[in-house]
Formats: structure tokens, sequence, C-alpha cells
């Protein structure tokens, strides 16, 4: 079984209800193995305003270089 925590999270709200949230993640193993990464996921919230669901998620390598080639990537389309 994997445990996920969520070490930081930053949520962007869009159109209507939904939201875009971008956060650094560790699973964790049964066996102690830890693997740090960041998802960006897609999501609404509930009509109380309050509650998410996630439709859609990209988990990426904690990883700098690949990082900050990915938000080149972003700003240059």
């Amino acid at each position: 079984m994997v445990e996920f925590k969520t070490k930081k999270a930053e949520t962007i709200d869009t159109e209507k209800s939904g939201f875009i949230e971008v956060a650094r993640k560790v699973a964790k193993t049964e066996d102690g193995t830890e693997n740090e990464f960041i998802a960006i996921s897609k999501g609404f919230y509930l009509p109380d305003g309050k509650t998410k669901r996630y439709r859609k998620s990209i988990s990426l390598p904690n990883n700098p270089e690949i990082l900050v080639e990915i938000a080149k990537k972003l700003k240059s389309i």
C-alpha cells in the first residue's frame, strides 16, 4: 500500500466552479521508500463552494532541470 502526503499545495480558481491545483507530494511505500513529486490536478468545487473533487491529474518528477524546462515551455506557447 502506498501512502500519499501533500507537503504544499497552491490552488488557482478558474471559470465557473473549477480549479487547478499545483502540489508537492510524497509517496511512501510500506517498506519506507519515499518518492517526492509534483502533481498538477484539475477539478471542481461542490455546491458548498469548499469541497474539492478532482477530475484529472498529472505527476511530474521532482527534478529542478525538468521543472525549469516545463515552465519555459508553458511560457512560450
